[in-house]
């Protein structure tokens, strides 16, 4: 409501500005530059928060705008270059707005990982579906949670600024090849080794 004047009454509640689209995102994002790392310096933007937008990030990794997939592999780059995690929400942020997103499992998929080394010298360097790289090790932990009813292990490997990857199927099968068992703690503990760090996945004694 206005007074004759057009301009709303002291006191009045404002309504939060409206969440942009997708490609009023993209646009912002492109032209929020880039850090030392080649990505959008995210952590130094403090936008107002804009509402959520009809986005979501599926277990299996791929996008989804307004439920459709979103089937431009640029656009899905683009867009996970600008996540971001607080607490537990996950956001897309430029310099002018953040928007909250819905995330499945973890915002990442690694699909794939290449292998220097043997043994405790091993380095695991996992490749995600968007384009990102991390080798295993103290920067980039591994973690593993139990299934709660086939207790089955899931891996995911830290990717940036607490943003994780799952680890999908084909990846932890060949991963479960190159486990051992070590003493962790005064108990055996069946897991990898990546960068002079062994990261355990499950009790030697569970093993069938």
């Amino acid at each position: 409501m206005t007074d004759d004047s057009g301009k709303a009454p002291a006191g009045a509640a404002r309504k939060p500005p409206a969440a942009p689209d997708a490609d009023a995102l993209a646009r912002a994002a492109r032209a929020g530059g880039a850090d030392s790392r080649g990505l959008p310096p995210v952590h130094l933007w403090d936008p107002p928060f804009c509402g959520d937008i009809d986005m979501r990030i599926a277990r299996d990794g791929s996008w989804h705008y307004l439920g459709t997939p979103i089937g431009r592999p640029a656009l899905v780059r683009l867009f996970s270059t600008i996540l971001k995690r607080e607490e537990d929400r996950y956001f897309l942020v430029t310099p002018v707005e953040k928007v909250g997103i819905i995330v499945d499992d973890a915002p990442f998929l690694a699909d794939d990982f290449t292998l220097r080394g043997a043994g405790r010298d091993q380095v695991l360097t996992f490749a995600t579906r968007t384009g990102d790289s991390a080798a295993a090790g103290a920067a980039h932990p591994l973690r593993f949670e139990r299934d709660a009813e086939t207790a089955e292990p899931s891996p995911y490997v830290l990717i940036r600024d607490d943003l994780w990857a799952r680890i999908d199927r084909k990846s932890f099968y060949r991963l479960a090849d190159l486990a051992c068992h070590e003493a962790v703690d005064g108990r055996s503990w069946f897991g990898l080794w990546s960068s002079g760090r062994f990261f355990p996945m499950i009790l030697s004694s569970e093993l069938s």
